[in-house]
């Protein structure tokens, strides 16, 4: 099943900045060959159900690997039966209301 995920990754007990952490997030959904799109807050990623979770939880791995504590994350998950849809399509359809 294809999903659409909006993840945010939160290490806790590793000072102000996280973006080093932020950083290593978004090389593990590359590696992971997602179509992923990171906002301020968080990354849109989409794929297959499995691959998407098992490059969550290499995102804690790798941040408690890299000396973070603790880590509170945030998942939003939207799937579809009924058509295959992109992140990119939802966001088409709001621009063309919007033109």
């Amino acid at each position: 099943m294809k999903v659409l995920a909006d993840v945010c990754v939160i290490p806790m007990g590793v000072g102000l900045s996280v973006s080093e952490h932020v950083a290593t997030c978004q090389k593990i959904f590359k590696a992971a060959g997602l179509n992923y799109s990171m906002h301020s807050y968080g990354t849109n990623v989409e794929g297959e159900w499995d691959r998407v979770m098992d490059a969550i939880k290499s995102c804690h791995e790798a941040v408690h690997g890299a000396g973070a504590p603790r880590i509170s994350t945030t998942i939003r998950l939207g799937t579809r039966t009924d058509r295959d849809q992109s992140m990119q399509d939802k966001i088409d359809s709001v621009n063309e209301k919007l033109a």
